[in-house]
């Protein structure tokens, strides 16, 4: 499996319909939740993604500062039901926090996580930095992780 990272303008029709599919049926219909996936930041973003065969297995977005956060961000982190299981989540958030670190130098990574993934950006040393909050129905928490000396990543 190779991973690719690609700007918006750089994703093909195809890659692009793969990832929004996908993002809909994680996010959207697997959690039963009216989500508005396509929120405008994929344009800034920076896109990882890696399929197995010709199926997308994971993917998930780099912003920059302001896009959703006041600092740079992950977000949209997706892997298909099938591919599940395999590490494929962890390998890919290493692999954006590498990213964000080359292109934005050190700084804090934020995310809006779901709460029962906390433990998860926990073990990459984010933090926690809101209450839970209600996000479409689902609940969430903001997380950050200050790549600034600590050698992370």
């Amino acid at each position: 499996m190779e991973w690719q990272v690609k700007t918006f303008d750089e994703l093909t029709k195809g890659e692009l319909y793969d990832i929004l599919r996908m993002r809909s049926e994680v996010f959207v219909a697997e959690q039963s939740s009216p989500y508005n996936d396509v929120d405008g930041a994929d344009f800034c973003a920076l896109h990882i993604f890696a399929y197995d065969g010709d199926a997308l297995a994971a993917s998930m977005r780099v912003l920059p500062a302001g896009a959703t956060f006041e600092t740079p961000s992950l977000g949209r982190v997706a892997v298909a039901p099938a591919c599940r299981g395999r590490g494929l989540a962890r390998d890919m958030m290493a692999r954006a926090i590498e990213l964000a670190r080359a292109e934005f130098g050190d700084c804090a990574l934020t995310i809006g996580a779901q709460v029962y993934l906390r433990e998860f950006y926990h073990s990459f040393g984010f933090v926690e930095i809101s209450e839970p909050y209600d996000d479409a129905g689902v609940p969430h928490v903001d997380l950050r992780l200050e790549l600034r000396g600590t050698g992370r990543a």
